[in-house]
């Protein structure tokens, strides 16, 4: 793909969704710190610019037939979309995440007292994106789609109950940097999610399941932070 100076991380990875990988394979977030450009991004993480920019040109070489064009749907399809994969996968990963990690910390916390904090920390993180999720699906969600329903009948846009869309969207972004500072401070504790030489199969599948979440996370973000809230914020601001 063609990446010119100007552009950010996050207008990479709204234009090609396959960027994500590359991003993430040099741990160089792409959602709540989408709005670097390349360069400066590579320099804070002491990776070259040249590799990451020879990878993103290198997926015009490659099909990316499948891969949703998440910047080109309405946005009701993607609220519903996000609901249903990433809210729908936070909510059947918690209670497996809370077991394991709170096993994991009674049986090695003494060997290993990194995982007594992680421990702590996804309890942190399971409470806030319980509630976050909830304000997400019951305020914020509801007036996305009613903006975008005005938009395609040719309604103005409807008056926000919490004075403007971007209210409650500053909202979820410092919450989103909070749930995301806290699962990259678990996978620094983990050492990028390595098990120890000692650990038994509980503590391998919870660094996986950690991983797993992780990834995740950084995708729910993206679609939201990079593409969801700016298109509501322009329709609300619209004639």
């Amino acid at each position: 793909m063609t990446v010119s100076q100007d552009m950010t991380i996050r207008d990479i990875v709204a234009s090609d969704y396959r960027a994500a990988e590359v991003f993430q394979r040099h741990g160089i977030d792409f959602c709540c710190g989408g709005d670097r450009r390349v360069e400066d991004a590579c320099r804070s993480r002491n990776v070259p610019p040249e590799t990451v920019l020879s990878e993103l040109a290198s997926l015009d070489k490659t099909s990316d037939a499948g891969t949703p064009r998440f910047n080109t749907w309405e946005l009701p399809a993607l609220v519903a979309y996000i609901v249903a994969n990433h809210h729908g996968y936070v909510r059947q990963a918690i209670p497996s995440l809370l077991t394991h990690t709170k096993k994991v910390a009674a049986v090695h916390g003494e060997h290993h007292p990194e995982m007594v904090e992680v421990a702590g920390l996804f309890q942190d993180v399971a409470n806030e994106m319980t509630s976050h999720m909830q304000k997400e699906e019951l305020m914020l969600f509801p007036f996305i789609n009613a903006l975008a329903g005005a938009a395609a009948a040719g309604r103005p846009a409807p008056a926000a109950p919490f004075g403007t869309v971007a209210n409650p969207i500053r909202m979820m972004e410092r919450e989103h940097e909070s749930a995301g500072g806290a699962m990259a401070r678990i996978n620094d504790l983990t050492r990028g999610y390595q098990p120890p030489e000692d650990a038994c199969t509980t503590f391998r599948v919870c660094l996986q399941e950690l991983d797993a979440f992780e990834r995740d996370l950084h995708a729910h973000v993206h679609l939201e932070n990079n593409i969801l809230f700016p298109k509501a914020t322009m329709l609300e601001g619209r004639g």
